[in-house]
């Protein structure tokens, strides 16, 4: 595999943000767009062809490109580790990217900050390269940490608005935590091995997993298990996991581009892609995974929840990847990591497919994403309706649609598994498929279907988008209706990803449901058999009702409910507590070391009060200098009496 077409990869979509960024105003607006695209289009077909040529049988590539540093004998390097999972992951960023790059064009056509939009996304595009394609702990980081750094700007991308700028730092303070997990997971990983490369790491494992640490005096634990719980505290945070969860709602303040870039293939599926490579690692951590498992399945029932009382089409979108996420999350928990996978790559095209459509929902009615004040439009706008459509079927598991293969393989992968939680998990991803199913129609209902509601602001300004942002919404229709039916043979059970994930034998559920499936045709037949698709249409139904048939039956659930429809408004007050209490603590002890520490002790009595004291033996001695004679010759003799009998004293 040629080195130099690896490194075109990141490099392309980083020179056309730099170009963008750098030189926007001088080559305007179009060649902007025009150069960051062409980036991006650069690394999307390279990365093709790097995965068509490791089906046909070349080797993966690891090895380093550049050594920044040697410290005590361990080398920085930035390096690429190219294997089957890198390349998938580099495929999905880059068409995603790609999707999202073009439909910027209309999206932010009349934004002041086009230039500047097109230089963050390929910068973003670039981390999430670099962070995918790397061999080392210490390019891990680098990615991990750049991702968020770019996300933040995204984020707060529109400044003026006091409301982006409290979503940024909200992001950037969760993460944070998160990160400092991962940064000490990173530093047991260089303590007990010495080194940071991925292959002498793994080589490693069986070691470390008979090592033992001592956190706290009498206590004794397996130094694997405190860093793969390290690691995956990283994951939690960048893949938006209970409780680390909430800044990924309020990010919906960005772009309606950089939400899909966001929530689809890049940065919030970090954290589950780090896992599945970190899988020589958490196989040998039976207390990791179980804890793995639980966060997963918490996540995906209990957001989902969220997304039945929202009225924000683009954060019901979001609680909606929250709740995948949580999905992806269970079957690492289960060892499946090649079915968490495989459902984060049908879920990155489904997922940016709704959040493009919500967009152009957004576009169309003047920037109101308030649902209760849309309905109808499938009329108006028949290409965003029918590709929503296929989005929210591939969503909630429909046969035959790409989300039916990734979540009905997950199901069962939980239902094949023993390990500790795996009941709770299971119980949640099936009760999970009901919500799913009821929020994502209520709010296809609710924006396209009865009755138009829009106000007279919106039905004076209402015109559909152009082909700029329909052609990326057809683009991504295509694999939410077909890739599923195509690849789960070869990916989940043609052994596509190799050596690249590691399974125990005793753990491999993937294998287990491997031998009852006889091709996606059959797959999708037998699901006729299955709870799921029951759930799946009930919520359907249900949706039906409560938006289009029965609407008083929702204000009469919402009246009876009273305090279960609170808690769901209110997140259950995740965000109450961590500004109440989290943050009203932090400030109370900053105040207090503040005033008691710097101002008190180091001011008052460190500096300030070394000063005065210094001034006051300074004036008691100033009232010895009378400036006579006998009184100096008084002092000496009384010195030289001192010393004397100090002398004697000793004799």
């Amino acid at each position: 595999m040629n080195q130099h077409l690896l490194l075109a990869i990141p490099l392309a979509p980083l020179a056309g943000a730099v170009l963008a960024g750098l030189a926007g105003k001088l080559i305007g607006r179009s060649l902007s767009a025009l150069l960051a695209i062409a980036g991006v289009a650069v690394a999307c077909a390279l990365s093709v062809q790097v995965l068509l040529q490791l089906l046909h049988g070349t080797p993966s590539w690891n090895g380093p490109v550049y050594t920044w540093l040697v410290s005590d004998g361990v080398p920085m390097q930035v390096g690429f580790l190219i294997d089957r999972l890198s390349a998938l992951m580099m495929v999905v960023v880059t068409f995603v990217s790609l999707c999202v790059h073009v439909y910027t064009i209309g999206y932010m056509h009349d934004d002041p900050g086009y230039q500047r939009f097109f230089a963050y996304i390929s910068l973003f595009t670039f981390a999430m390269l670099m962070l995918v394609m790397a061999n080392n702990f210490m390019q891990l980081f680098f990615g991990w940490e750049a991702v968020g750094v770019v996300s933040y700007l995204l984020i707060g991308f529109w400044y003026t608005r006091s409301s982006a700028i409290f979503a940024n730092l909200k992001a950037f303070l969760v993460n944070r935590v998160g990160d400092f997990g991962f940064l000490l997971g990173i530093a047991g990983v260089l303590f007990f091995t010495g080194s940071l490369d991925y292959q002498r790491v793994f080589a490693a494992a069986p070691s470390i997993a008979t090592t033992t640490m001592t956190l706290f005096p009498g206590h004794s634990w397996s130094a694997l298990n405190v860093i793969c719980l390290c690691l995956f505290v990283g994951a939690m945070g960048k893949s938006a996991q209970v409780p680390l969860h909430v800044w990924l709602p309020d990010s919906m303040e960005g772009p309606t581009p950089i939400s899909a870039l966001i929530h689809a293939a890049t940065m919030v599926t970090a954290g589950i892609f780090m896992v599945a490579r970190m899988s020589p690692l958490f196989e040998l951590s039976e207390t990791a995974l179980s804890f793995v498992l639980i966060i997963g399945a918490t996540t995906a029932l209990f957001m989902g929840f969220l997304g039945l009382v929202n009225n924000d089409i683009k954060r019901v979108v979001a609680y909606s990847t929250l709740s995948q996420l949580g999905y992806m999350t269970v079957a690492l928990g289960v060892s499946a990591y090649s079915v968490a996978i495989f459902h984060l790559m049908t879920h990155a095209f489904f997922k940016a497919l709704l959040f493009l459509a919500a967009g152009a929902v957004i576009i169309a009615m003047h920037h109101e994403q308030d649902m209760r004040k849309m309905g109808g439009l499938r009329h108006r706008m028949p290409v965003t309706y029918w590709t929503s459509v296929i989005g929210a079927l591939a969503l909630i598991g429909t046969p035959f649609f790409s989300g039916f293969y990734s979540k009905d393989a997950l199901i069962e992968a939980v239902h094949a598994s023993h390990r500790v939680g795996a009941s709770y998990a299971y119980f949640c991803v099936v009760a999970g498929v009901f919500v799913t199913s009821f929020y994502t129609f209520r709010m296809i209902f609710m924006t396209f279907h009865g009755p138009e509601r829009l106000d007279h602001h919106a039905q004076e300004h209402f015109h559909d988008v152009g082909w700029d942002m329909k052609g990326p919404l057809v683009a991504l229709a295509i694999p939410s209706l077909l890739i599923g039916f195509f690849t789960i043979a070869p990916v989940l059970f043609g052994n596509y990803f190799g050596s690249a994930i590691k399974v125990l034998e005793r753990n491999d559920v993937a294998a287990e449901i491997g031998r009852e499936f006889h091709g996606p045709l059959a797959f999708a037949l037998n699901s006729v058999l299955n709870l799921p698709l029951y759930l799946a249409a009930a919520g359907v139904l249900g949706a039906w009702v409560f938006v289009l048939k029965r609407p008083d039956l929702a204000d009469a659930a919402q009246r009876r409910f009273s305090w279960l429809y609170r808690l769901l408004v209110n997140k259950y007050y995740f965000d109450w507590f961590n500004e109440n209490v989290l943050a009203r603590a932090a400030r109370a002890l900053g105040l207090g070391l503040w005033r008691g520490g710097d101002q008190g002790l180091i001011d008052g009595v460190m500096v300030n009060g070394t000063a005065e004291a210094v001034g006051r033996v300074a004036l008691v001695a100033r009232g010895l200098q009378s400036g006579f004679l006998y009184s100096y010759a008084f002092w000496m003799v009384v010195g030289l009496v001192l010393l004397l009998g100090w002398f004697l004293l000793k004799v």
